[in-house]
Parts: structure tokens; sequence; C-alpha cells
């Protein structure tokens, strides 16, 4: 190569050199954030367990490494039921759980996660989106520092596993039950002994006798779980709980200190996950409800008509309460979250409630 040709060709290169340089320069400067995530939940555990995780995946995904999620199951760093004072105090960034759980911090709380003869799980985010409720829910919880989101669903829950069969109203007085949120009130109000535990514990109650019967999630993380190992009775259907949103809350405090493009990644990441943990859920909630049936002799059973009425009529004084509530922010909640739900449920007899009554008459189909 000529001398001339050489340094054209080498001025060149430095030049490119040094433009990639100070295009690189702010990617390899740039601040990453260690966030940590606790959760509700053993790592891992088929439904939140799974989907704590793809949240804590899917925030360091869209934000491009920038924030990095640890996650840290229940127990690994604060208990399950720590999960909320922990980011609200600043010792993680967000956990993942479910609103269910936090009535002991505000009765309106418990509305943005599930409902006594409430919302669906499709219903509970359009309250949200296009019903109020997402400001509403931001207001509940700035209270404590957290910035919450809607994450997934489990779909509609069961009532439950029962050691002996439930023929009557009166079979529910005194019965030991394990249950969570409002439907631990209405459970209460019909006389029933109702106890908050995990899943895990909730299974050696049973297996002691401790509990006469509870529910959890559903047929996919029940089964996971063991509940049929200990009772057989599986009824349905799941009043108490319609739907169960899972959510994830960060200090309001780390959030607000995000620029602008990782808030959005922290919000599409939790939105994002809402229809694939839905749907996750109710197609194995119908499969593993197949292998309980078929290899473990669980006895699935319809609660009487009696009975479903009167858990009804206690739900209705569970509302009652609350729209009494001393609370004025807990009072527009409810007021918000009856509007949705009486204006959606009359369409609902057309639309979603007309297509699967009609399915399920019988004629030839596959």
């Amino acid at each position: 190569m000529k001398r001339r040709e050489f340094l054209k060709s080498a001025a060149v290169g430095t030049a490119a050199a040094a433009a990639a340089s100070t295009l690189a320069a702010p990617a390899v400067a740039q601040d990453v954030r260690r966030w940590k995530m606790v959760t509700a939940w053993p790592k891992n555990l088929p439904g939140p367990g799974v989907a704590a995780q793809m949240l804590a995946d899917r925030i360091t995904a869209l934000s491009g490494g920038r924030i990095v999620v640890e996650l840290y199951a229940a127990g690994e760093l604060v208990p399950g039921n720590g999960v909320f004072d922990a980011v609200s105090e600043g010792t993680a960034e967000l956990y993942h759980a479910v609103p269910a759980y936090w009535g002991s911090k505000s009765k309106g709380i418990l509305l943005f996660g599930s409902q006594p003869f409430g919302l669906r799980a499709d219903e509970q985010v359009g309250w949200l989106a296009h019903g109020g409720g997402q400001e509403l829910y931001d207001e509940m919880y700035a209270r404590f520092g957290l910035k919450p989101f809607l994450c997934g669903n489990s779909g509609p829950q069961w009532q439950g596993w029962f050691r002996t069969e439930i023929n009557s109203v009166d079979d529910l007085k005194g019965l030991r039950f394990r249950t969570t949120g409002l439907a631990s009130e209405m459970c209460s109000k019909l006389g029933m002994a109702v106890q908050a535990m995990g899943g895990r514990d909730m299974f050696q109650a049973l297996q002691s006798g401790a509990l006469d019967a509870g529910e959890f999630i559903g047929p996919w993380t029940d089964s996971a779980l063991g509940f049929y190992q200990v009772a057989k009775n599986y009824y349905w259907p799941g009043v108490g709980e319609p739907s169960s949103a899972e959510e994830c809350a960060v200090n309001k405090a780390a959030y607000d200190g995000l620029p602008d493009d990782l808030k959005e990644a922290v919000a599409m990441a939790a939105q994002s996950l809402y229809n694939p943990v839905w749907t996750e859920y109710s197609t194995k909630h119908a499969l593993a409800l197949q292998q309980l049936v078929s290899e473990q002799g669980v006895q699935v059973k319809k609660l009487p008509d009696d009975v479903i009425v009167a858990m009804g009529n206690a739900a209705g004084e569970v509302i009652a309460d609350l729209r009494a509530d001393e609370d004025e922010l807990v009072r527009r909640i409810t007021e918000s979250f009856l509007a949705y739900r009486n204006s959606i449920a009359d369409y609902m007899v057309y639309a979603d409630n007309g297509q699967m009554n009609a399915r399920a008459l019988d004629y030839n189909y596959g």
C-alpha cells in the first residue's frame, strides 16, 4: 500500500473509531439499577410463583438491562405477608402478591384484587382501565408510598377443598375455613371460623384436622400443593373470588426517580403480563382438573343453590359495610366498583353469559 493511501485509510479508521466511541459512551456510562423483588410465594410455585419470575425477567428485558430485578421468594428476604411493608419502607423496590392480602391496611384495597360475586378477570382490568379504577388504586397505594399495577389474574377461583360434604347453610356454621380478602368477611357472616394462612400451612392444617376446609387458587396451583391428598371434595363455584388479580407494587420514590422511558418499561412489563398469566392459569387449570378427577379420585361438587344465595346475601352485607366505611376514599372506591359491576353485569347477560349458556346446550359439535 502506498504511503498516501495508508495515511488516508488510517485517518478514516481513526475517525470511525472515535465516532463509535462517542456513540457507545452513553450506554457504557448508563447507570444500572439493581432492584430487589420480594414475593408472597414459594419460588416457582405453579401460578403465582411462575408469574412473579416472569415479571422480574420482563422488567429487566424491557428496560434494556438498565433495571436488573432479582427475585426473592417468600421467606428469603422477608416473610410472604411482609412484602407490602418491605417495599413501602424501601427494603425492596417492588413486590409481587395479591391485593386480597392487605385488608389490614385498608378495606378499600381488597376491592382491587377480588370481590365476592364481583368482577371476572377481564372485567377487573376493564374497571381499572376504563372505569376510573386505576386512579383510585393509585390514590390508595400512594398513602403507603407505593405505585401499583395489576400484572395477572388467576381467573375464577374455586370454593375449595372440604373434608366433608356441604348440603346446607347449616353445614357452614363453625366450619374452620381458610380464605382471604373480602371472601373471609362474607364467610364470617355465615358463621364460618375463618383463618388466613399460606398454601403450605393450609395443607398441614387440613392434614392435621386443624382446618375443615379451605380454598387457595384453583386446580393447577392447588394440585401442586397436594390438597387432594387430605381433602377429596372440591367445590365450585368459587363465588368468593370470581377472579383474583395479581399485583406488582413499586416503591413510589424509586418509581418516581426513574426517567420516563424506564417508568414506561416497568408499567408495560406489568400490564403486558395480565393476559398471558390469566390465560396460562385457565389453560392449566383445565388440564389439572382432568388429572385430579381421573388420577387422584377428587370429587368435583357444586355448592347447593341455597348456600350460594346465602353467600350472596352475606356478600351484600360486606359491600354495604364498605359503602358506609368511615374512610371517604374507601367509599369512593366502593361506589366506583359497584357502578362498573352493575353496568357490565347487565351487558354480560346477553354477551359472554349468553355465549357460555349456548355452548353448554346439548348438540353435536366435534
